[in-house]
């Protein structure tokens, strides 16, 4: 009997784990109720992070953009 952690669960999910430990996984999650619901969580937030798009607000852009033309401006002077 193998106790895994989350982080052999966000292993697994990103199919970093070995063949023998994704096989032993794979049967305790069979098994294992609690297990089982901490892999659905970890799953439901993986999948909930991989589709936020970010951006930077356009304020933020405009400032860099800004900063950076001053610099251009005072090395040219």
């Amino acid at each position: 009997m193998h106790s895994f952690t989350q982080e052999d669960l966000v292993q697994y999910l990103y199919k970093e784990t070995s063949a023998e430990k994704s096989a032993n996984l794979e049967a305790a999650l069979e098994t294992d109720w609690i297990l089982r619901e901490k892999y659905e969580v970890i799953s439901a937030a993986i999948n909930s992070l991989e589709k936020l798009t970010l951006s930077p607000r356009k304020i933020a852009v405009d400032n860099i953009l800004n900063y950076a033309e001053r610099s251009v401006t005072e090395l040219s002077t």
